[in-house]
Order: C-alpha cells, then structure tokens, then sequence
C-alpha cells in the first residue's frame, strides 16, 4: 500500500469515526506525541490533545448524531506530513476540508483537522478533479 491509499483509508476512518460517533477509534486516529489542533466550524482554534479530544467527545455526544461523508479528496505529500484536502457532505450541506497527518513513530496520524462552509456549494453538484497538466 502506497502512503497515498494510506492517507486515504485514514481519511475516510477519520469520517467513519465521526458519523459512527465512535469515539475510541477518533482517539486512535490523532497523533499522541506531536502538537495537535483542530477548527471546528464556527468555533475558535483547539491546541493540544486534551482540548482537540474533548472538542470530538462533545460532537460525537451531539443527541441528532451527523452523518458525514468525504467526497474530491486529493493527497499532497511534504515528506513526513501530508494534506487531504477534501468536502464533507452533511445533508445538503458542502464543507471545505483540511486533514493534517504527520508521521509519529513511522505511522500516519492525524495532527490537524479544519473544516468550513463553501459559499453557493450544493450536496448535488460534484466537482470535477482536475488533471494535471502533462509535459511533453
């Protein structure tokens, strides 16, 4: 398995956990040792993995639950830190998406999550991934 499907399969654990409001498998996921963080949307910045962890217990906790789901994730590699820029789907609702992931002990943990809403963006409008351009 390459890092890219790595990168991805954590991705879309990362939003299994958080529609499955499975707590113990969110914790897994973010990094132990490194400096973590986390934005919710209309929330202030999390530092720490005592502030970013309480913020996903009271989510998870949420009586309605959320079903959410990734869709045009794209993985871009830095050495030991990749992003996957992706758009959560909420009901009819788009999101912007960050996932930081940074390399701890040789495993790939989450160290970063951001997420907010994308102006005019609608749940039934997919966009295309561009291609990039070939060189000859």
């Amino acid at each position: 398995m390459t890092d890219r499907d790595t990168l991805l399969a954590l991705n879309q654990a990362f939003y299994r956990a958080f529609t499955e409001r499975n707590m113990p498998a969110m914790e897994a996921l973010w990094a132990e040792r490194l400096p973590i963080s986390c934005i919710h949307p209309g929330w202030a910045a999390l530092f720490g993995r005592e502030a970013v962890l309480a913020s996903w217990r009271d989510v998870l906790r949420a009586p309605s639950g959320i079903a959410v789901h990734a869709r045009n994730e794209r993985v871009t590699l830095h050495s030991d830190t990749a992003l996957v820029l992706c758009e959560e789907m909420l009901g009819d609702a788009v999101l912007a998406a960050t996932n930081l992931f940074a390399r701890e002990n040789g495993q790939w943990r989450l160290a970063h999550h951001q997420a907010g809403p994308i102006a005019h963006q609608r749940a039934d409008v997919e966009i295309p991934v561009r291609q990039k351009p070939r060189l000859h």
